[in-house]
């Protein structure tokens, strides 16, 4: 006898809870929170750009993170609208607040929160293919040399 468990019943009924509760947290946020003013270091950590908020507030104290194109403190408060650049990797992403929260959210929610310029997204897949052709033009040796070829490099830096 077949039952709805084999139909894959129930992971239709938890995708249909988990829509349902992204949108109502969407509807309930956009009430409560654009009174409240964030700290740009918790936001930074809200939407999911740093692991830990000290990795945030270190990361806006020294200059890496530019607020509307200025240099600021992690406690600034962000604003709807505004404009953040902030480093990711080997890259430095520009983007728009679309949303304030305090609480740390997953990752599909912190996504929602923030909107990266198209210019930007050009920039970084520019940034990853010069990489890529870099790395093929500086290959690496399959193994370390030797005590043999060691030598050998040493007495051909000292030339």
């Amino acid at each position: 006898m077949i039952t709805s468990r084999h139909w894959g019943h129930n992971s239709i009924k938890q995708s249909l809870r988990k829509y349902y509760i992204l949108v109502t947290y969407m509807q309930n946020s956009k009430n409560s929170l654009t009174e409240q003013s964030v700290r740009l270091d918790k936001w930074l950590w809200a939407a999911r750009f740093f692991k830990t908020r000290s990795l945030a507030r270190d990361a806006v104290m020294s200059g890496k993170v530019n607020y509307n194109g200025q240099r600021c403190k992690p406690s600034r408060a962000v604003e709807l609208g505004a404009e953040i650049k902030v480093p990711q990797g080997f890259d430095v992403k520009e983007i728009t607040v679309l949303e304030l929260a305090q609480h740390r959210r997953s990752a599909v929610l912190a996504q929602l929160m923030f909107e990266e310029k198209p210019a930007s997204i050009a920039q970084r897949e520019k940034n990853t293919e010069m990489r890529k052709l870099s790395a093929f033009h500086s290959p690496k040796p399959d193994q370390r040399p030797d005590k043999k070829q060691r030598r050998q490099i040493i007495q051909l830096k000292h030339q």
